[in-house]
C-alpha cells in the first residue's frame, strides 16, 4: 500500500515531543494505513532539547529557536505543539493561520478568552485540521466502551464517573514549575492540565453538564524555588466537579475528578458508566481488564471481569494476547490525526482525536467551575449558541 507522507514540525521539544518522535519511529507497528508522519523540523528555546531531536531523529533536517521560522518552512505540512498554556493563544493561532495542520496540547488556551481567539482562527481556516492531544480513549478498554455507547447498550444512563489521577506532586519537596503559577498555567489549575482527558469521552457521547458544583483544593502551598528558597503554589492541585447532565430526555449525575495529588496513583485514567441495561468500568490501573454487568428485568445482577484483547482502532502487528500500553495509545492517537489529514471524512476508522469544539466545551465548564468555587454555589451552564 502506498503511503502519503505528512511532514511535521515540532514546537516544544520536551517530554511529549519526544513521545511523538517515538511514535513516528514505531510507525511500522501499524498495518494497512495509507499515511505516515515524518518529523523534518523542530523548534525550542532550549538548545539541549533540540539536540535530542537532531541526534536521535534522523529525519530532522532543520532546527529553530523562533517558532515563526518553523511556520515559514514550506516543507512543513503539520505541527505538533506542546508549550505552556499562556503561549497557546498566540502560537496555536499563528500555526493555524499559517495553514499548518495542528495537534496541540490541551487545554487550547489559558482561559476562555484565549480559547475563543483560537476558535476564531480555526473558523477562518476551515481547510486546516486541528485536534487536541488526548490518548487515553484509544486504550482497547476505552475503545470498547465507545462502541457500547454508540450501540445504545447501556439503556437509560443512571450515573457517570470519570477521572484522571496522579501523585507526581505528592512530594512537597518537588521544585515548583510553570503549572503551579497562574501566569503560565492559568486559573484552571489541574482542570486545565488534566480536564480534557476526563471530558473527552463524556463530551463525545453528548453528555454536556447543565450545572456544576466545584470543589477545588490546594494541597501543597509552597515548593522549593530552585534558588534555595520557597515559592507559593498558586493553582489548584485537585478538583471534583459534580455535574447534572440531561441527555436523550433523561437526567443523571456525572462526577468528574482531576487530581495532581492522589496517593497511590501514578497515572490513572478511568471511566464508569451505570445504566439500566448495562453498567461498566474501565481504568488504566488495570489496563487489560474491563468490568461490566448486563441486566435483564428480573434477572441476576453479576459483575463480570474479563481481559481485553489487544484490539485497537488501527490494526497492528501485535497479537491479541499481548498487552497494550501508554506508548501504544499515543501511536493510535497519532494515527487518527494523520488519518483525518489524509482521508478526511473517509477515515479508515471513525474515532477521531479530541476536537477543538470539545476543548471549547471544556473551557465553558471550567470557567463555570471557577465561578462555583468562588461563590460556593452550583452554577448553571447554557449550551445554546
Amino acid at each position: 500500500m502506498s503511503k502519503k507522507t505528512i511532514r511535521f514540525g515540532v514546537i516544544g521539544c520536551g517530554l511529549m515531543g519526544k513521545e511523538f518522535a517515538s511514535a513516528v519511529a514505531r510507525w511500522c507497528h501499524l498495518t494497512n494505513v495509507n499515511f505516515e508522519p515524518r518529523i523534518v523540523a523542530v523548534c525550542d528555546a532550549n538548545q539541549s532539547a533540540i539536540n535530542w531531536f537532531t541526534t536521535s531523529v534522523p529525519s530532522v533536517k532543520r532546527s529553530y529557536t523562533n517558532y515563526k521560522d518553523l511556520l515559514a518552512d514550506e516543507e512543513v505540512d503539520a505541527v505538533y505543539c506542546a508549550v505552556p498554556h499562556n503561549l497557546h493563544e498566540r502560537i496555536y493561532s499563528d500555526i493555524i493561520n499559517a495553514g499548518k495542520h495542528l495537534l496541540g496540547e490541551k487545554p487550547f488556551g489559558i482561559d476562555k478568552a484565549a480559547n475563543d481567539a483560537i476558535m476564531e482562527a480555526i473558523n477562518a481556516n476551515p481547510g486546516v485540521v486541528v485536534r487536541s492531544s488526548s490518548e487515553f480513549p484509544f486504550f482497547p478498554g476505552a475503545f470498547q466502551i465507545s462502541k457500547w455507547v454508540e450501540e445504545g447498550r447501556f439503556g437509560d444512563i443512571i450515573e457517570v464517573e470519570a477521572g484522571f489521577w496522579h501523585s507526581s506532586d505528592l512530594n512537597p519537596n518537588k521544585p515548583i514549575n510553570w503549572k503551579r503559577i497562574v501566569a503560565s498555567n492559568g486559573e484552571y489549575g489541574c482542570m486545565g492540565d488534566l480536564g480534557l482527558h476526563v471530558l473527552h469521552l463524556p463530551l463525545r457521547f453528548g453528555w454536556k453538564p447543565n450545572s456544576v458544583r466545584a470543589l477545588l483544593s490546594k494541597v501543597v502551598d509552597k515548593r522549593p524555588d530552585g534558588k534555595g528558597g520557597f515559592a507559593s503554589c498558586e493553582t489548584w492541585d485537585n478538583g471534583i466537579l459534580a455535574c447534572d447532565v440531561k441527555s436523550q430526555g433523561r437526567q443523571f449525575p456525572m462526577m468528574l475528578s482531576m487530581k495532581r495529588i492522589a496517593p497511590g496513583h501514578a497515572n490513572t485514567w478511568f471511566i464508569r458508566v451505570t445504566g439500566t441495561k448495562m453498567s461498566m468500568e474501565y481504568s488504566t490501573k488495570q489496563p487489560k481488564q474491563i468490568a461490566y454487568l448486563n441486566y435483564e428485568p428480573g434477572g441476576s445482577q453479576a459483575w463480570h471481569v474479563e481481559d481485553v484483547a489487544y484490539v485497537s482502532a488501527y490494526p497492528t502487528i501485535t497479537g491479541g494476547i499481548f498487552e497494550f500500553g501508554f506508548s501504544d495509545s499515543i501511536l493510535q492517537m497519532w494515527a487518527a490525526f494523520c488519518d483525518e489529514i489524509v482521508n478526511g471524512d473517509q477515515m479508515l476508522q471513525s474515532f477521531r482525536c479530541a476536537t477543538p469544539e470539545e476543548a471549547a466545551d471544556s473551557h465553558r465548564l471550567f470557567t463555570a467551575a471557577l465561578e462555583s468555587q468562588a461563590e460556593g454555589e452550583t452554577i448553571k451552564l447554557n449550551w445554546e449558541g
